[in-house]
């Protein structure tokens, strides 16, 4: 039987156009603005991944994989980069000309800082994220960028760090085993026989891309991702299930790639000068196959996405209603809610609600600075409210070059339908979604946050 040569089929990929690379007014089609008169936007949560960070290991880790080292970043692993604080606070000034076309915010100036609120998770990545979102969104105006100290594991973020070693957690973790043994067939290698050309493919980049071999591991000692023995054993903390292997080891090195990418390194040092964009598109399927078994696996997104999902819930609902509620995220007063958190937020999340989306030609990706929208609309003719979900992203290529973000340039934002709730509009009633919410989440204890 003949195998699939993703290398081959990416030459044969770069002679053909790529649609996926059109901007301008067809990429963002299903944003809603004025077209339909009946309709006015009341409030937006933001769901935003920080933007581009390093690898969050040192490159001594990957090393061991790849014939040639893996290059230097301006920041220790896990940080955002200067080049990634850029492209968020592009984000933030499209965002805020966004908001403004929709009548929610004014254009420019100070006067709506106090109907927005920006949390973020206590990282140094997503604490810096928020500081770009706020420059970009109201440069000058101060805009505070609310979270826990950095180092502190937030709740709202981290819920199943949270569970401790109690009899719960223990549950928590053989049941988020037994859910992932239940979509691989009870058997780890089945995912490297499935995933095998991809996994091969980049097992070939890692062990011939590159002139200078790494300090102190001689290719003869390199570790083909094919001898991973693959695992699958119950987790703790943050991981309720470690599954491990080629394809997870895969998933991490393909995502060290993008960022490669997506940071603008020169191209010796995007994939050793191996790896180009028709390349990336095809090893971020790797990435996007891992998480959909780590993070979307509904017995795993709910142990460790409840709090935020509540969250989420209570904030929309005090908009709606104008009340303040406890456990809200901000002020019945706000117009908008910026969340900055990780990609396993958004992930856990589509995972427990059943959320689908294809951007930037990639199935479900969850790339830097991406955001997971969702929008409360009220009709003006029965004053009825229903929500509507997005994803928008930068696509890989806006990111590389750090393209201001534009009516004739903008980031991708595609619709996102609810299987639970949506109809032919791609609206949910708003009573509906709440509930869809409730029902979804086990929200543990979060403590109080300081809210202005």
């Amino acid at each position: 039987m003949m195998r699939f040569n993703i290398l081959s089929m990416t030459c044969l990929l770069m002679l053909i156009p790529h649609p996926v690379h059109a901007q301008g007014i067809a990429a963002n089609r299903n944003i809603r603005s004025t077209e339909d008169n009946d309709s006015e936007l009341r409030y937006v949560v933001y769901l935003s991944r920080h933007g581009v960070r390093s690898p969050t290991s040192k490159a001594e880790l990957y090393n061991r994989y790849s014939t040639s080292p893996w290059p230097s970043w301006p920041v220790q692993p896990g940080y955002l980069t200067p080049h990634g604080f850029h492209l968020m606070e592009l984000f933030g000034s499209f965002d805020r000309a966004q908001l403004a076309t929709q009548g929610l915010l004014s254009a420019n100036g100070c006067a709506d800082a106090s109907h927005v609120t920006i949390y973020a998770d206590s990282d140094q990545r997503t604490q810096q994220t928020g500081k770009a979102i706020a420059q970009g969104l109201m440069p000058g105006c101060d805009l505070s960028v609310l979270s826990l100290p950095e180092g502190t594991n937030d709740p709202l973020f981290h819920a199943a760090a949270h569970r401790g070693l109690n009899a719960s957690a223990v549950q928590d973790a053989a049941l988020a085993k037994a859910a992932i043994a239940g979509r691989i067939g009870d058997d780890p290698t089945n995912l490297t026989r499935a995933y095998y050309p991809q996994i091969a493919a980049l097992d070939h980049i890692l062990a011939t891309c590159g002139n200078t071999p790494a300090s102190n591991n001689k290719p003869s000692q390199r570790i083909s991702l094919m001898d991973i023995p693959a695992t699958l054993s119950e987790g703790t903390g943050d991981h309720l299930a470690e599954l491990r292997g080629p394809l997870a080891t895969a998933s991490t090195l393909s995502e060290n790639l993008l960022l490669e990418y997506a940071e603008g390194m020169d191209e010796a040092n995007v994939g050793w000068n191996c790896v180009h964009r028709a390349e990336l598109q095809e090893l971020v399927a790797l990435h996007t196959a891992s998480v959909d078994l780590s993070q979307r696996t509904p017995q795993i997104a709910r142990a460790q996405v409840s709090n935020l999902v509540d969250g989420i819930r209570l904030s929309i609902q005090q908009a709606a209603s104008q009340k303040a509620l406890h456990g809200a995220i901000g002020k019945p007063s706000d117009r908008a809610l910026f969340l900055i958190g990780h990609d396993t937020n958004q992930e856990n999340i589509a995972g427990l609600l059943n959320l689908s989306w294809m951007i930037d030609g990639r199935r479900d990706d969850t790339p830097p600075g991406g955001a997971l929208i969702f929008e409360l609309w009220r009709s003006r003719s029965n004053g009825e409210y229903s929500v509507r979900t997005y994803f928008m992203a930068q696509t890989l290529d806006q990111m590389r070059s750090s393209a201001p973000l534009t009516v004739s340039n903008p980031p991708q934002r595609v619709p996102v339908f609810s299987p639970a709730c949506s109809r032919a509009d791609m609206s949910c009633p708003l009573a509906s979604f709440l509930r869809i919410l409730e029902q979804a989440s086990e929200p543990t204890v979060v403590p109080k946050r300081k809210l202005p």
